[in-house]
């Protein structure tokens, strides 16, 4: 089932109804479109309804005021009650334009909720963007979407190590790569830019700089390798594919960076 965000109900009801008049003036002959419109606010997940408690109230009203309609149109006579009319109050409200107007403040990308606070981050629109990533691996990995669970994985992985290691001093990170080099983690010397480093080099600094547990090394290093998949014809000369296993051990290694760096 596609992914229904408050972008497209609104984008829906602007096609249909795109102006106030017309959207006053909806009766009987819409029922369909009327239906459909409260099938897709439905099918809006819970945590992009992000809206002031007096909105949201207006919105939910809204929604019922039609549902409603809805229902009376189809048990009651055809030739009685046309109208869809206005929700009563002062001032009274357009049903359709209540829940247009909500769902237009609204976002189309929110984390889930059990998804990682990443209150570690003090940049909070890059915290912001980057639970917004986590929550959409979570639900690709829900939704079977093995290649995108595995790549955002690996992507967001190279996020949160990059972010921890600007949190260092210059010097210690040019210690660590003396180090991974004299170990053979790193056999050439990353750019001076840490901006354009790749998954690997992030991981093996980190690691030396016991920003990460080795086992967590360990594990993000298959992330690095999956992360590879984005490129076909990597995945061509591997002969592999991104499947469950790829994405759970792309996830996993996501999620051991973040439980290491919340410590």
């Amino acid at each position: 089932m596609p992914r229904v965000v408050p972008s497209q109900v609104v984008d829906f009801i602007n096609t249909l109804w795109p102006t106030p008049e017309q959207q006053r003036s909806l009766n009987r002959a819409q029922q369909g479109q009327l239906s459909g419109l409260v099938d897709l606010v439905d099918k809006i997940p819970s945590e992009l309804l992000v809206m002031d408690a007096a909105t949201y109230a207006l919105f939910v009203c809204g929604r019922a005021h039609i549902s409603q309609k809805l229902v009376y149109w189809a048990s009651s006579d055809p030739n009685r009650g046309h109208e869809l009319g206005t929700l009563p109050g002062q001032p009274e409200q357009i049903p359709v334009r209540v829940i247009r107007e909500a769902l237009a403040k609204c976002p189309d990308e929110s984390p889930a909720p059990g998804t990682s606070e990443l209150n570690f981050i003090t940049d909070a629109d890059l915290r912001t963007n980057l639970r917004n990533d986590v929550g959409a691996i979570n639900r690709a990995l829900a939704n079977g979407e093995w290649k995108a669970a595995t790549v955002l994985a690996g992507s967001a992985a190279e996020a949160l190590l990059l972010w921890a290691l600007k949190q260092r001093p210059p010097a210690e990170i040019m210690s660590a790569i003396t180090a991974a080099a004299a170990s053979g983690a790193l056999t050439t010397k990353p750019d001076s830019n840490l901006d354009r480093w790749n998954l690997h080099e992030y991981i093996e600094v980190a690691a030396n700089l016991k920003v990460i547990k080795p086992n967590t090394a360990k594990q993000t290093r298959l992330a690095k390798d999956f992360r590879n998949f984005i490129h076909p014809g990597v995945a061509k000369r591997l002969g592999e594919k991104c499947d469950r296993a790829t994405a759970l051990s792309a996830v996993a290694g996501m999620e051991h960076v973040v439980r290491d760096l919340t410590l």
